[in-house]
């Protein structure tokens, strides 16, 4: 079962430039180096300079496994240490964990048809 992790947070406004570029170079990292989606959300309505990161693991182990490996990365921890400490207002981050809801039998017998 899917497993979300959703960050918000805002980013300095007279570094957006590097920040945008060290976002980007982020995702690229973590998804070409673990096992697990990151997509940048960015704002359309709100507030503008408030940012988002969306993690897909495949469940709450692979979580826990894939941060366990970005943590002992020496890589990850420069890029991702960099980012928030130059480009994220202090205070603003925000991490909410989601899973997706199963379908219910009803609808799982009408998929396998």
């Amino acid at each position: 079962m899917p497993l979300y992790v959703y960050q918000t947070f805002e980013m300095k406004q007279e570094k957006f430039k590097e920040a945008v570029e060290n976002l980007q170079e982020l995702k690229k990292y973590r998804n070409e180096n673990y096992h697990h989606i990151v997509d940048i959300l960015l704002p359309i309505i709100g507030e503008d300079y408030t940012y988002a990161l969306l993690a897909t693991y495949d469940g709450l182990a692979e979580m826990e496994l894939q941060n366990k490996k970005m943590y002992d990365d020496d890589k990850y921890l420069e890029l991702v240490g960099s980012f928030f400490l130059e480009n994220v207002v202090q205070g603003s981050m925000k991490t909410m964990v989601y899973r997706s809801m199963n379908d219910n039998k009803e609808q799982q017998g009408k998929k396998e048809e």
